[in-house]
């Protein structure tokens, strides 16, 4: 893959960006301290900023070091303000794939954004980066964000018994693939 690190794209009604130290507190506010957010996640909610700012600033630190670091910031924007993260959580630089986690204030659920993230990221990856195959991965108790998988044409390929983590414990991986081959198709 030929990395280009996490460079600023656009969609229609977002703004992909690299995460800033002055985006801690509307971060913060709009998703890391959302129970809802991290119900499903790895990482627990935030129940204090300063957890936050630390996060952030390694972000903002492995942004300098690594152009294989995917860690977008999704800003709204009517209003310049980030909303959640879209990013990669694994890569296998063998088979040229990358894994996209994300989350979204739970404020903004339902109104599309992510998938519309998503869309973006997928283009980004394909196109520019040379990637081969994009993967997901959701707990089937959240079907929401398998929903947003299949609205950007991954397939559903299979669910792994207990094969993950997350704040509820150990569960299963329902996952999700889209090949380099198939995108172009679409």
């Amino acid at each position: 893959m030929n990395h280009k690190g996490t460079v600023r794209l656009e969609t229609e009604r977002l703004i992909l960006r690299q995460i800033e130290i002055e985006d801690v507190e509307p971060a913060f506010h709009n998703w890391m301290s959302d129970e809802k957010v991290t119900e499903f996640l790895r990482w627990p909610t935030h129940k204090d900023i300063s957890i936050s700012e630390r996060v952030v600033k390694e972000w903002v630190e492995e942004y300098k070091k690594d152009d294989a670091f995917y860690q977008w910031a999704i800003v709204l924007k009517g209003l310049n303000e980030p909303i959640g993260t879209i990013s990669v959580v694994d890569m296998n630089e063998r088979v040229d794939m990358v894994h996209i986690g994300y989350c979204i204030g739970s404020k903004w659920w339902g109104n599309g954004y992510m998938s519309e993230a998503f869309a973006r990221i997928i283009s980004f990856f394909f196109d520019e980066v040379g990637a081969r195959r994009i993967e997901a991965q959701h707990d089937p108790n959240n079907p929401a964000s398998g929903k947003v998988m299949e609205k950007c044409g991954l397939k559903y390929e299979g669910t792994l018994r207990k094969a993950d983590w997350s704040n509820k414990g150990i569960v299963d991986a329902a996952m999700y693939g889209l090949l380099a081959e198939e995108y172009r198709k679409l």
